[in-house]
């Protein structure tokens, strides 16, 4: 079994969403202000495919290392 990543970041969602980076900073800073969390904590891959209504593995097929 292929250990992902767990964590979203700004390159992943400008490669999933084709946003600038910008866009895809606030989308993040929207999701962590509706989930109620802190500056410091991350956005996962279940919490963002929640948010954006797209698939967890149409997600993962995006994220690199």
């Amino acid at each position: 079994m292929k250990l992902t990543r767990l964590c979203i970041y700004p390159k992943d969602v400008q490669r999933i969403t084709g946003k600038s980076e910008k866009t895809s900073r606030r989308l993040l800073q929207a999701i962590k202000n509706n989930l109620g969390k802190q500056g410091h904590q991350f956005i996962t891959l279940d919490e963002f495919a929640a948010h954006t209504g797209i698939k967890e593995e149409l997600i993962q097929q995006y994220l690199t290392d």
